[in-house]
């Protein structure tokens, strides 16, 4: 049983972003419209989603450019009134992802009753913000510190907007993510936000890892693509196609969801949540 087994009771899922703009603290924050616009927006697109028919909503601060690998309780604190306030509009689960931030993440997750966080905590990389490390034992030590076993861990092993500095296949990566870091999934990205995943490196990662881990796609899924990669992956996470005009930095296009959510039903793959009925 795979971890989209156990968070949805069923093998093949699809998550849907939703965005934050950016945030207190950061360079593009719209101070004049302050948290209360950020709660405007993000409730929006939740409202959305929430009845659209995918299995889950994963929150994440993507406007929070240039990213960075720590993140201020500033982020954080905001994320967690945001989250607590929007997720009444959901009846399905949803996780949570800190631009580049594992142990924040977690902290947040645990704090507002995630079900999963999505990170880059395996590996070593150089890219746009620089040289950034991984330290895999002491968040899942800091994990279980705080009580947050349960939380489902979700391994980005292909970092968008950097290289690893040890490159290795992705087989090996993953199943090295698995034995020796802990991942409950792998994920499998683009080169940055919103480009496709491989799908050859989708099916190697999925041919390495067996039937008990998951594979995600985890960046680029469109709904001509959507079939090639439910045919390979145990779940997709969507955002950029969903967004008015294909753009990352704007609101969720409901009829966007719904071209998405009718391809990947049509594929015979993966059935709409009855959560959203």
């Amino acid at each position: 049983m795979t971890a989209i087994d156990e968070i949805f009771g069923k093998p093949k899922a699809i998550i849907a972003m939703a965005h934050f703009p950016p945030m207190p603290g950061q360079p593009l924050y719209d101070a004049s419209g302050g948290v209360d616009a950020l709660l405007e927006w993000v409730g929006r697109d939740v409202a959305v989603l929430a009845r659209s028919g995918i299995d889950a909503v994963m929150f994440c601060n993507e406007g929070d450019r240039p990213y960075r690998t720590t993140t201020g309780p500033e982020v954080v604190a905001v994320m967690a009134a945001v989250i607590t306030e929007v997720k009444r509009q959901l009846a399905i689960p949803f996780g949570v992802d800190i631009l580049w931030d594992p142990r924040a993440a977690i902290g947040l997750a645990h704090a507002v009753g995630a079900s999963f966080v999505r990170e880059v905590f395996s590996g070593a990389y150089a890219g746009d913000f620089g040289v950034w490390n991984t330290d895999p034992a002491s968040t899942l030590a800091y994990r279980r510190q705080i009580g947050a076993d349960r939380l489902k861990l979700f391994y980005n092993v292909t970092a968008e907007f950097a290289a690893p500095l040890a490159p290795r296949g992705i087989a090996l990566t993953a199943r090295s993510a698995v034995f020796s870091s802990l991942a409950d999934a792998v994920c499998i990205s683009g080169s940055v936000t919103g480009t496709g995943v491989d799908v050859a490196q989708l099916r190697e990662a999925k041919q390495a890892l067996g039937t008990q881990t998951a594979v995600i796609a985890n960046t680029g899924v469109r709904p001509d693509t959507v079939e090639e990669m439910l045919s390979v992956a145990d779940g997709c996470v969507v955002g950029t196609s969903l967004k008015r005009a294909g753009d990352t930095w704007n609101e969720v296009d409901p009829a966007r969801v719904e071209r998405l959510v009718a391809a990947a039903a049509a594929t015979g793959l993966w059935k709409p949540t009855k959560a959203a009925a």
